[in-house]
């Protein structure tokens, strides 16, 4: 699912203002490689011009689906829950508990290793919430905040429940 991330590969960036801020997507030669909360200097590919793009159209309501090829940096395990947390539809979230089970793993790994998605946004990590309907932390600027903001993006483009904790 992923694409082994290039070793001293030039990094490509470009920055977007987001309904929940700035956004920095930076890129190896190949994949999509970090997205980060904030603005930074720009050193565009066609790679991140198109993710850009892609996250635009995520936030206008018209992408459901990221495509772009992805190539985080991760231990096995943290591997194996990015790529469950890109199984999770548009929309829809699972605790982290089920993302637990899913990846043969348990709640608190999972916890910090949605703590440590490089490329948070395209691999779902603010669809995993805690147990009992709790809306859980959130990595990206803002915390639980820009969480609940993308849960009520997604909620209300696909029509599902949002979170209301």
């Amino acid at each position: 699912m992923f694409l082994d991330p290039l070793p001293e590969s030039p990094r490509f960036q470009e920055s977007l203002e987001t309904p929940v801020g700035w956004i920095t997507v930076s890129a190896d030669a190949r994949a999509l490689t970090h997205l980060n909360w904030g603005r930074a200097p720009a050193r565009p590919s066609a790679l991140t011009a198109h993710a850009a793009a892609q996250l635009a159209a995520y936030f206008a309501g018209s992408l459901k689906h990221f495509d772009l090829p992805l190539a985080p940096r991760g231990s096995p395990h943290e591997l194996r829950v990015w790529a469950e947390l890109c199984r999770i539809p548009f929309g829809e979230t699972i605790t982290y508990g089920e993302l637990a089970r899913r990846s043969d793993s348990v709640a608190r790994a999972v916890g910090g290793t949605c703590g440590a998605n490089p490329i948070a946004l395209v691999i779902p990590c603010h669809r995993v919430t805690a147990a009992g309907g709790a809306l859980g932390g959130y990595s990206g600027a803002g915390g639980p905040g820009t969480k609940r903001k993308l849960l009520a993006l997604e909620a209300r483009i696909s029509g599902s429940f949002a979170l209301s904790a």
